[in-house]
């Protein structure tokens, strides 16, 4: 019998070691055919990612209407455990969920989409007077430096006929593709749209089954690894699960504070575009550090072009509530929760943004901070068993050329 089990190892080694050197071969040098079926897989099953994505959000919320329906003696109090929840207890507390995100989502839309509406009407009816002001600025510039409008003159002419070039040989002759591009663009938020929708629904099954999805998982894993193994496993899932869960419900809940009082602060400032402004300043702060910056920018310079001084007023406000942001309610709402320095997190969001965008800026940060975890853990089991101590602090130049024992 464990000679029949060391063949069925060996069989499954050289499987999966010959399974990676064609998946490596076709990556580099092959048709891609596994990249492009794994790309297709994903995009067939993407319903089942958002729904399983918003479940993931939406449980803790489902949990407390559970607790609270146990408190209430309206269902058993091991139904908060997640064995004996009745079905029409769990029923409600889904319908109560989504319930709640609908009507915060009505309440932030009536409130915020007027004045959002009314902010890009403004902005559409200035833009010639914004050109205006842009053109003043530089016509004054090169009246002041004759040197730069000469400079400026070639340069304009050069341009001028590489793009008169460009036009005629590569966008006429593209107009098709270009229209073609366009009408793939609308299809996509029509796609978008129509998969959220799915995975809104996905998300009520997932979160009606969470502990029969959550007790199949463990009994797999408890079936298909020894005991030893299934203890490291579920160790790290509940570690993983630590992470993610931290940071993602509490990023989305700072940016979502951070944008309502960038939005009062700005009415009280009376600055121009405010619910504008907010929004992007809101959303661009769920991408960790970067984020600010990249909010506040294009802000700024939406409040320049109506009135310079306002924008350094804006400035100095976007300064102090990142300052607020990141001394105050980010460590109350996300505390240590990834363990990693900043050198860490810069790290994260530039490899995540260069390989899947803006997603990745913001995943990037748990997933480093997980894989970061993982050998932090692995590298301090190995210092345990040479009997060397496991503290960082140890390990400094002054004693990086002692012996063990000294250690």
């Amino acid at each position: 019998m464990r000679q029949k089990e060391q063949h069925i190892k060996w069989g499954l080694t050289a499987f999966c070691t010959v399974a990676a050197i064609l998946l490596f071969y076709d990556t580099l040098f092959g048709s891609r055919f596994l990249l492009k079926t794994w790309r297709q897989f994903l995009g067939a099953t993407t319903p089942i990612l958002y729904g399983a994505f918003m479940a993931y959000l939406l449980a803790p919320v489902v949990n407390w209407f559970d607790g609270v329906a146990a408190r209430g003696r309206l269902a058993p109090k091991s139904g908060t455990r997640g064995r004996s929840v009745p079905l029409w207890v769990r029923s409600a507390s889904i319908l109560l969920t989504w319930a709640l995100i609908g009507v915060l989502f009505y309440l932030l839309a009536s409130v915020l989409l007027p004045e959002l509406y009314k902010s890009v009407l403004q902005l559409a009816s200035n833009v010639e007077n914004y050109y205006n002001t842009i053109s003043g600025w530089v016509v004054h510039m090169l009246e002041t430096y004759p040197s730069i409008e000469a400079w400026v003159t070639g340069q304009m002419n050069t341009y001028y006929d590489a793009m008169e070039t460009w036009v005629q040989t590569e966008l006429l002759p593209q107009a098709t593709a270009v229209m073609t591009i366009v009408s793939g663009g609308v299809f996509g938020v029509v796609a978008f749209l129509g998969d959220l929708l799915v995975g809104v629904i996905v998300s009520v099954y997932f979160l009606a089954t969470k502990e029969i999805c959550a007790a199949q998982a463990r009994k797999i894993v408890c079936g298909l690894c020894t005991k030893k193994h299934v203890y490291w496993i579920l160790r790290g899932v509940h570690k993983v699960d630590s992470i993610f869960s931290g940071f993602v419900r509490g990023k989305l809940l700072d940016s979502l504070i951070i944008g309502v009082l960038c939005f009062f602060g700005c009415s009280i400032l009376d600055f121009p575009y405010t619910p504008l402004v907010s929004v992007i300043v809101g959303v661009t702060n769920v991408i960790p550090f970067f984020g600010p910056f990249l909010g506040a920018i294009p802000s700024a310079f939406l409040i320049l072009l109506a009135s310079p001084i306002k924008a350094v007023y804006f400035a100095i406000f976007v300064l102090a509530l990142q300052q607020l942001d990141g001394n105050v309610i980010g460590p109350k709402i996300l505390g240590d929760k990834t363990g990693l320095s900043s050198l860490w997190v810069i790290f994260a969001i530039l490899v995540g943004g260069s390989f899947f965008g803006v997603v990745g800026m913001f995943f990037g940060v748990p997933v480093c901070a997980c894989i970061y975890s993982a050998l932090e853990f692995y590298v301090n089991v190995r210092l345990r068993k040479k009997n060397l101590p496991v503290e960082t602090e140890t390990y400094t130049t002054d004693t990086a050329a002692a012996s063990p024992e000294d250690l």
